[in-house]
């Protein structure tokens, strides 16, 4: 398994790194930790597929993200100044799943004997930083269906199996906080989908029918 976050440190340093780490086993719909928890490991993913919630106005939890193998969270464990810090979003598997977990304490001790290891945060930074712009500017120049359609490709890339109907467990709530809009605006962008019979809907589930036909409608938005 390769994970970005480590290519930017030294074979030896990843190693070091991968040598602390302690493989976690997740079941289905396992919450990792809270929003709120305290912030105490690093998780790498080696298997499976996590949502990333945070709590909505009205009490229920929205999706802002979706991860899979050679992702992580939890990089809040790493930074040394903050004296507790606490969880910003809540994490739970969504499929049987498994990661490789850095501990707070172990990290901060192998950045003392290898101050080249201190490298991680920097890079983990980095990536959320990125993450987050390209969300902001799609947010600001990028319309709801292209929107939309990009979630649900990079869903589908995610979920992707053999068998001619390919379902992701997400409701039209986690996708319209993916996409960044109201949940009856993507329900209308969704529906159009379905008169084309390129997808089908159900109690938080969202069938793709039709792959090629999805990607070829995203493409035809991008042009």
């Amino acid at each position: 398994m390769q994970w970005r976050l480590l290519e930017s440190l030294p074979i030896d340093d990843q190693n070091r790194i991968l040598k602390v780490a302690r493989r976690r086993h997740f079941t289905r719909d396992e919450v990792v930790f809270h929003e709120g928890d305290q912030g105490d490991s690093l998780h790498l993913i080696e298997s499976g597929i996590f949502a990333v919630q945070v709590s909505a106005p009205t009490g229920e939890r929205a999706t802002l993200n979706v991860l899979s193998p050679g992702g992580f969270f939890g990089e809040m464990a790493l930074f040394q100044e903050a004296q507790s810090p606490r969880r910003t979003a809540t994490v739970l598997a969504l499929a049987p799943a498994q990661t490789l977990m850095v501990a707070g304490t172990a990290f901060t001790a192998l950045r003392n004997s290898h101050p080249a290891v201190e490298r991680l945060v920097v890079a983990a930074l980095a990536q959320r930083v990125e993450q987050l712009s390209m969300r902001l500017v799609e947010a600001l120049y990028v319309g709801v269906d292209r929107r939309v359609y990009r979630r649900l490709v990079e869903l589908a890339e995610i979920y992707e199996q053999p068998s001619s109907n390919l379902v992701i467990p997400l409701s039209q709530d986690d996708l319209a906080a993916m996409a960044g809009a109201s949940r009856p605006t993507v329900n209308q962008v969704l529906h159009k989908l379905v008169s084309r019979e390129i997808i089908s809907l159900g109690r938080r589930r969202i069938t793709i029918r039709d792959l090629s036909a999805l990607r070829s409608a995203a493409s035809s938005l991008e042009a």
